[in-house]
């Protein structure tokens, strides 16, 4: 690909990514969505960050692996038990990590 070709696409991807983004703040106050859409808003963050782990927990090598060698699923599982029990943010980060590395140091 040409360097040219690469500037335009780079020029193309920023004005759909502020088109998509300016969206929002020119309907401000025009558009009201509906009220199911509402509702569901506060559970987008938590399906993004579950389609973000979840792939890094269950699979290993491209396998789905389920057993008990596999340390990040543990690690995960500890660190969502932690989370329910606190709800603290930092506190479910560093278990989990402190889990990971214990569990991987162990097997």
């Amino acid at each position: 690909m040409s360097q040219t070709a690469l500037i335009l696409l780079w020029i193309a991807c920023g004005l759909v990514t502020f088109a998509i983004r300016y969206s929002f703040i020119a309907l401000e106050g025009h558009y009201q969505p509906p009220s199911w859409f509402i509702r569901w808003l506060p559970f987008v963050p938590i399906a993004a960050l579950t389609a973000l782990t979840m792939p890094e927990l269950l699979l290993v090598a491209g396998q789905l692996d389920l057993g008990t060698d596999n340390s990040r699923l543990w690690a995960g599982l500890f660190a969502i038990a932690v989370a329910a029990r606190w709800r603290n943010t930092l506190l479910t980060i560093g278990s989990g990590f402190v889990a990971f590395w214990l569990l991987h140091q162990l097997g």
